[in-house]
């Protein structure tokens, strides 16, 4: 984990200099594909992702070095066909978990998050699940582990893989010719991003098109049907903690309010947006109509959007923080640090959503956080700079304050949609 904290150092810079360079372009060419608070939403999702990667918050049933260890025919050597192989491998992998995702109800409510933003640019891209919190996925290894591909390999190049899928997120890169029928392309994966009938659970495909064309699910993006972004039930909330789990909130409600036994079992294991007759018509969810959809887009005056950005700023310091002490923090303090980091998203972005609640929680969750200050104080100054110190307790003041107006100033703010 230490290594892979030390690897975010550097790439997280580069994904935020690539988004703000999409935004210059889009603003100066008049063709912007970023919205305030969905951008901030966006990011604020992938550091949730990156929280949950490097506190190690999952449970592996089956690892790649197991298989390997089971399955192996022979042993080869790194070279640049093994590398080669490996990457194939994982990339037919993860066309496989990817599917999976789309085709069953219970594994869908961890992608979802990634469909989420009714936006499509490379902030989109950032938008990684936290519930995906139990790892089956070397199981689809398989055919990396019978020819005795080495687990540093595959350990090399999943994050590479991963990373590679960053570019294609974007609305300003046409069609490139040929490539179309190599790669995943821009224009592919803005048909998988989107809603419209023909273009729903197509273009599976992480690097290579090549599987969606031998499995029959590659769809071309047409220059009649323009992609309409998001998902059929709309999340309708920037808070990423709770996107995360909101679809697997329904699936519980109905399976607990079902009559029927079996109903209750196989709701998790039945297609996508499966649901019983009986919780159907007693919870209807009435899903998005293309032609007369409304993005989920508050409006917000000056007041709200510098707090939004004060502390989506406040975040990212203290997520570096982490981050770049993360091998000098007991294991206590990474996880204590870490859910605060946690529990700072989930405050700013419910009090974005204007949850009625959320300021009392975010007076809450700054008194606790300056609470937790005090408490490790000592251990915080071996490492750290005073600066870093009062910062935090500058920020968490702030918290309190904003809670503690918001009450005040603005008790019947309601949520106002266009």
């Amino acid at each position: 984990m230490n290594t892979y904290a030390a690897i975010l150092l550097w790439a997280i810079p580069g994904f935020l200099v690539l988004v703000l360079i999409e935004v210059l372009y889009g603003h100066f060419t008049k063709k912007q594909s970023y919205v305030f608070m969905d951008t901030l939403a966006s990011l604020s999702s992938g550091m949730t992702n990156i929280l949950k990667d490097v506190l190690g918050l999952a449970v592996i049933l089956i690892s790649y070095p197991f298989i390997l260890e089971k399955l192996a025919f022979w042993e080869i050597n790194s070279s640049i066909g093994t590398y080669i192989i490996a990457f194939v491998c994982i990339d037919f992998a993860s066309y496989l978990v990817h599917l999976l995702n789309h085709k069953v109800n219970l594994f869908w409510n961890q992608h979802l998050i990634h469909h989420s933003s009714e936006e499509y640019n490379l902030a989109c891209a950032l938008r990684q699940s936290i519930s995906n919190l139990i790892g089956f996925g070397a199981i689809f290894l398989i055919p990396a582990a019978l020819i005795g591909v080495p687990t540093e390999i595959i350990m090399t190049l999943t994050p590479i893989h991963l990373f590679s899928q960053f570019w294609y997120h974007t609305q300003h890169i046409g069609k490139l010719g040929f490539l179309e029928y190599i790669i995943v392309t821009p224009s592919q994966h803005r048909v998988h991003h989107a809603i419209n009938p023909i273009y729903i659970d197509k273009n599976l495909a992480a690097i290579f098109c090549v599987w969606d064309r031998i499995f029959g699910t590659f769809q071309e993006e047409l220059e009649n049907e323009p992609p309409v972004y998001g998902t059929l039930k709309p999340a309708l909330s920037w808070n990423p903690i709770w996107i995360n789990f909101q679809h697997l909130y329904l699936l519980a409600r109905d399976a607990y309010h079902t009559q029927k036994w079996q109903d209750k079992l196989r709701i998790w294991f039945m297609p996508t947006g499966w649901r019983p007759k009986d919780v159907s018509i007693l919870f209807p969810i009435v899903s998005r109509q293309i032609n007369t959809r409304k993005k989920y887009k508050p409006t917000y005056n000056f007041n709200w959007k510098a707090i939004a950005v004060i502390h989506f700023a406040a975040i990212t310091i203290m997520l570096f923080f982490l981050l770049s002490k993360f091998s000098d923090l007991s294991f206590g303090i990474q996880i204590n640090f870490g859910l605060l980091i946690f529990f700072s998203i989930f405050g700013f972005t419910a009090l974005m959503d204007y949850h009625s609640w959320a300021p009392t929680f975010e007076i809450f969750r700054g008194i606790v956080s300056l609470l937790f200050i005090m408490l490790f104080q000592s251990q915080f100054s071996q490492i750290t700079s005073p600066f870093i110190l009062n910062f935090l307790v500058c920020y968490f003041l702030f918290t309190v304050l904003v809670g503690v107006w918001s009450r005040i100033k603005e008790p019947n703010r309601k949520l106002v949609l266009p």
